[in-house]
């Protein structure tokens, strides 16, 4: 009996030594957890904060090409045109903007005593029907010229999207690096203002995109109008009786002209005379009598 009670007990110290361990219990488990991340946070601290050449390089290099819109071209052109009436053309010209998708930008009109009366007026059409713009202008008056200016934006649309993606992957990263708050604060002083001139950057290039993209989706056409040169007189005046008068001031404003001659060309001519009778007088007297000479 006590053979097999001892037989019994080094059974059960085999069994209980073989098996697993217990399971710590809450409290233990919180005082480990507390002393991994202290240990985290410590060997954060040590540990330098990136440079911002870093930084930059542990972004992808190779990004993909932004989508480009078709026809990223901006057209300007300007056009005159000549009209027999100003005030109607002007109301036409609107009217071709808007039925057209565009507006009116500006307008100027010069009038004025002996002066061309004309309008000019710049609109905005979009790019998609710019020729139909051109071709609009023929039933207003005399198309006289032309001149269409086109340039082609595209490669600096694709560089300047690049650039301002490139430019948000490191604002996104400083981002990162500040919300960490670690390392010297003269590293996180260095790193605001990283990106502050990255969001300027971002800025920049944004609003250059804007303007390509505004530029390229609406057109610039600039219309000069003007009436052609009167040949009507003044009022209570014919153009005969104008032309007649003008005849008269004109013969009037020759001789004048004769009269004011006639103070150069008498003395001249008084001179020249007196000097040639002076010459033939002398050859009178000094020619030999009888004609065969001594």
């Amino acid at each position: 009996m006590g053979r097999r009670s001892l037989i019994m007990l080094a059974a059960a110290l085999l069994v209980g030594c073989t098996s697993e361990a217990p399971a710590p219990t809450d409290g233990y488990a919180f005082y480990s957890r507390r002393g991994q991340q202290e240990q985290t946070r410590s060997a954060s601290a040590s540990r330098p904060v990136p440079t911002l050449m870093a930084v930059s390089e542990a972004e992808p290099h190779a990004s993909p090409l932004p989508d480009v819109p078709t026809n990223m071209i901006i057209r300007t052109a300007t056009a005159s045109v000549e009209v027999d009436s100003l005030q109607p053309a002007i109301v036409r010209v609107r009217l071709l903007a808007s039925r057209l998708g565009g507006y009116v930008a500006s307008s100027g009109i010069e009038t004025g005593k002996n002066q061309l009366r004309q309008a000019d007026i710049e609109l905005k059409i979009p790019a998609a029907r710019f020729d139909e713009a051109l071709s609009g202008l023929t039933p207003i008056g005399k198309l006289e010229s032309v001149n269409v200016d086109a340039q082609d934006v595209g490669e600096e649309f694709v560089d300047v999207t690049a650039r301002m993606d490139n430019a948000r992957r490191l604002e996104r990263r400083l981002i990162d690096l500040l919300a960490t708050r670690t390392g010297k604060l003269k590293d996180v002083l260095d790193v605001e203002r990283e990106l502050a001139r990255v969001r300027e950057e971002i800025d920049r290039y944004e609003g250059r995109i804007r303007y390509l993209k505004s530029h390229t989706a609406m057109s610039t056409l600039t219309v000069t109008a003007h009436e052609p040169l009167p040949v009507v007189g003044t009022a209570g005046r014919s153009v005969m009786g104008e032309a007649f008068t003008q005849a008269w001031r004109n013969f009037v404003v020759l001789v004048s002209l004769t009269v004011q001659a006639l103070g150069v060309i008498l003395p001249v001519g008084l001179a020249a005379g007196a000097a040639w009778f002076v010459m033939r007088r002398r050859r009178t007297l000094t020619a030999p009598i009888g004609g065969n000479g001594v």
